[in-house]
């Protein structure tokens, strides 16, 4: 495809997602899903004032072109832009894929959601350490968990604890294997004016602390599980593809009756069907039930009139390759 191609393409997305700004430029979103939206090699996303572009190709070199013509529309059309960044998924260095300045000088550092502050390290990782493709569910926890207890496994930097935490929940523990993106989490709470107990920002194993917390009989009210697709330690392996069942029922034990477990199934290559069948089983016995499917944006998925391309996978009934489902728990009397 050719620059105008491009040009008309980024013009149409950006038209779609118009209501999305804001005047201050305090949100994030994404701004161009290219794999449906026409353009496979490059993503798009805005972080405040901070573009981030994906570079899909490979080699890499593919879709520099691509990415240059990307950056100087988007920094035309949209004056208030003051850093660049870009992430290369196919790269032969860390730091590339984690992200390089190409414009301005530091990216973001906070962004602001249905009134929430979260903290940015857009360098972080090779994602940008906050997912665009569960504003959703953030903006669920801040309007359902108030007064309830909530466990964050897989946290991550944190964000839907703390959009649990923003919502009025009167303890948030947060379980991550890396002490650096709980950090990041702990930012977020000095941001919002939370306070920081530090038993409640938890650094280790899935497999060991989640054994751990059933050993003291702790009991929540939520459960989030949001794991990465694979994922292997010397205590147990994560597998989205093949077997994310078994995670659900790990914490199972640890919530409260009438409490929810928040699941998430972010393979690509696993239907909506086939992660609706695991669910089911799941349910079988009466002490599990799938309550609601939430929809990832779409900003995320791209617009009915954007749209160009279908999924690799069908993930309906979700909306996305990212499956989200609340689950209600009852436990055994």
């Amino acid at each position: 495809m050719s620059s105008p191609e491009l040009a008309a393409m980024l013009a149409a997305a950006v038209h779609a997602r118009s209501a999305l700004f804001d005047a201050r430029h305090e949100l994030a979103f994404r701004l161009l899903n290219g794999f449906l939206e026409g353009w496979p090699k490059l993503a798009i996303d805005l972080y405040g004032r901070t573009i981030v572009l994906h570079n899909y190709a490979d080699p890499p070199e593919a879709g520099t072109a691509d990415v240059q013509a990307a950056q100087a529309w988007l920094c035309e059309r949209l004056p208030w832009i003051d850093s660049v960044v870009v992430k290369t998924r196919h790269a032969a260095t860390s730091e590339e894929a984690n992200g390089v300045v190409v414009f301005g000088e530091a990216p973001a550092r906070k962004v602001r959601e249905h009134g929430v502050w979260y903290a940015l390290d857009i360098l972080l990782n090779r994602d940008a350490s906050l997912y665009l493709d569960t504003r959703h569910l953030r903006e669920w926890a801040v309007d359902s968990l108030s007064g309830k207890s909530v466990l964050n496994t897989f946290a991550y930097t944190g964000s839907l604890g703390v959009a649990a935490r923003a919502g009025g929940a009167t303890r948030v523990v947060h379980l991550d294997l890396n002490r650096r993106f709980l950090n990041l989490a702990k930012t977020s709470y000095t941001l919002n004016g939370f306070p920081i107990h530090k038993a409640d920002f938890q650094t280790g194993d899935f497999w060991t602390e989640i054994n751990r917390l059933k050993r003291a009989d702790e009991r929540f009210d939520c459960v989030f599980v949001d794991p990465p697709i694979f994922a292997t330690t010397k205590h147990g392996t994560v597998d989205l593809a093949n077997n994310s069942g078994r995670l659900i029922n790990k914490v199972r034990p640890l919530v409260n009756d009438g409490g929810y477990i928040v699941a998430i199934n972010n393979a690509v290559f696993v239907s909506g069907k086939a992660y609706l069948e695991t669910l089911a089983a799941l349910c079988a016995d009466g002490y599990l039930a799938i309550e609601a499917l939430l929809p990832v944006p779409l900003d995320f998925t791209g617009y009915p009139e954007t749209l160009v391309s279908q999924p690799i996978t069908d993930p309906a009934p979700f909306n996305h390759s990212t499956k989200i489902a609340l689950l209600r728990v009852r436990r055994k009397a």
